[in-house]
């Protein structure tokens, strides 16, 4: 029951420059969302606030950060949505879901009856229809109400803390658009952060929350694909082309995927001489990633992992969730040892262009690489 209907056309480029130290170092963080209306203005929505959610949300009746994007009372209705779900004892990733389902089916609005405009009978924050059992038109256009309603109707879907985003968000809301809600993942995630002192960076509820560790899944989606510290680093000195950093991790550790989403390239990566030859250990100066697989994540990010030790347990297309196993450790392709190469790519650009450090890229999704994690 997606919105279908005109909205502001705006429309989000850049997301999440942290700058700010480890959430778990005891360090404030600050956070920025950047943003770009249609006629080119940029605008920038920060918060600064403590590490890992432990600040607590931001009461929706103090005074809330603007944002190009949405207004004021958008802002607000997005503290409503978080201080419900804290009062309900629910993880921040509740908060999450509940936030990006709010972006999609109403741009964070709480609509009324457009008439020949509505989509049937759906209201309020979350398009909730009288109709099919959610409330009273009042009821649903109260956004404390719509937002209890809607995480209530989470707490019933089975495994819905492990899924993804969008299948989550779906099983709530049986929407025309099913794949719709992946899109508004990022900007959920940075919304509660902003509002919630970084609570995206966390696990747990609102009564003990802690930064995400080895094995656990962040509030915003994101796991480390293996516990390990880094080794080479991403375009270091010594290594200026590295896109990726080096994850040393002894032979047949498990990797798992960093976040959920689509299995868009598995396969043995040809070496500088063109062979296929991943089924061995290879060396310093072979070329080639090797076994790896590649996933394609909400916002565009693309995952890249290298040198696996045996073929995958994905295929192409297979749709994954985050902390699922998809290999193992080796040292196939160009490599001088057991390891994992690990790379994140912006606009699914699969070439360096596209390359940031993923050091940096994990340290703000709240599952920071190496053994600290």
């Amino acid at each position: 029951m997606t919105l279908r209907r005109p909205r502001r056309a705006v429309f989000l480029v850049a997301l999440a420059t942290a700058l700010a130290l480890l959430c778990c170092g005891g360090s404030l963080t600050v956070l920025l969302l950047g943003e770009l209306t249609n006629d080119g203005d940029q605008a920038n929505l920060t918060a600064t606030g403590f590490e890992c959610g432990q600040g607590g949300p931001i009461d929706a009746n103090a005074k809330l950060p603007k944002a190009r994007q949405y207004g004021a009372q958008q802002i607000r209705n997005a503290a409503i949505i978080i201080n419900v779900g804290a009062r309900l004892r629910l993880p921040p990733r509740a908060w999450v879901i509940a936030v990006a389902t709010a972006m999609q089916e109403s741009g964070l609005s709480n609509l009324g009856n457009l008439g020949a405009r509505n989509d049937h009978d759906s209201l309020g924050l979350f398009q909730q229809r009288p109709s099919s059992g959610w409330g009273k038109p009042a009821e649903i256009q109260n956004p404390e109400y719509a937002a209890t309603k809607f995480y209530e109707k989470l707490k019933t879907i089975q495994g819905w803390e492990s899924m993804s985003l969008t299948r989550a968000a779906q099983a709530v809301q049986i929407s025309a658009y099913p794949d719709a809600y992946a899109k508004h993942e990022p900007a959920a995630t940075q919304i509660v952060n902003m509002l919630a002192h970084g609570a995206a960076n966390a696990v747990g509820n609102s009564l003990s929350m802690s930064c995400a560790g080895a094995g656990q899944v962040a509030a915003s989606g994101w796991t480390i694909p293996v516990k390990a510290d880094v080794g080479s680093g991403f375009r270091s000195p010594e290594r200026p082309n590295h896109q990726g950093v080096d994850l040393i991790a002894s032979r047949y550790t498990p990797i798992v995927a960093a976040a959920s989403g689509i299995v868009s390239v598995v396969k043995c990566d040809e070496d500088f001489k063109g062979r296929k030859t991943c089924n061995v250990d290879g060396y310093p100066g072979k070329g080639g990633c090797g076994w790896m697989v590649e996933i394609h994540h909400a916002g565009n990010v693309m995952t890249r992992y290298c040198h696996m030790v045996q073929p995958p347990f994905v295929k192409v297309n297979q749709k994954v969730t985050a902390g699922q196993v998809i290999g193992r450790v080796g040292t196939s392709g160009n490599s001088s040892g057991p390891h994992l190469h690990f790379e994140v790519h912006y606009n699914y650009d699969r070439s360096s262009v596209g390359a940031t450090n993923p050091v940096t890229f994990m340290q703000k999704q709240g599952a920071p690489l190496g053994n600290a994690g």
